[in-house]
């Protein structure tokens, strides 16, 4: 039983790393002033939701770093260490800050830190790396949208949707 426990997290992982990936991609971008407009967040905050930190990570950070890597290597460090952040405490608070029936509080929680996490890291990484702070100013709007989209997708997915159900009944 807990080989098949941690080969369906491993592949379940592996199918949200992948869909970061893609997500990060320039063909599933929205063009905006300062670059582009991203859905990975939405990947990255319901794959938190429902997988343990480490796994979460490895889908945030990872996927988001080999996204850059492929299509637009500049940022690809600052989007390991922000979604791999961002991910974390997401899949932290959902499972340690409130347990059983307040859950979604935790998990609410978590999707508005990520938020704040990924805003503020990739502000700080964008005016590090161009080396402007107007450069971050331009395009902080959309990564506030950018950041609420993912968050309020994710929770709509995991609870609304009934994913983060399906997951635990399949893994159970």
């Amino acid at each position: 039983m807990k080989k098949r426990k941690d080969l369906v997290m491993l592949t379940v992982t592996a199918i949200f790393m992948a869909m970061n990936i893609v997500l990060s991609s320039s063909i599933f971008s929205i063009p905006v002033p300062g670059g582009h407009f991203y859905l990975n967040d939405v990947i990255i905050c319901t794959a938190a939701i429902l997988l343990p930190p480490i796994p979460a990570m490895a889908v945030g950070g990872l996927g988001a770093f080999l996204g850059d890597l492929i299509f637009y290597p500049t940022p690809m460090f600052v989007s390991l260490v922000t979604h791999g952040l961002q991910a974390l405490v997401i899949s932290l608070c959902t499972r340690y800050l409130f347990h059983g029936k307040r859950e979604k509080i935790g998990a609410g929680i978590g999707v508005f830190l990520g938020a704040v996490i990924m805003v503020v890291g990739y502000s700080l990484g964008r005016a590090f790396l161009y080396s402007t702070p107007e450069y971050a100013l331009l395009k902080l709007p959309y990564q506030i949208l950018q950041a609420g989209i993912g968050a309020v997708g994710g929770m709509l997915l995991a609870y609304p949707v009934g994913i983060k159900k399906l997951f635990q009944k399949t893994i159970s």
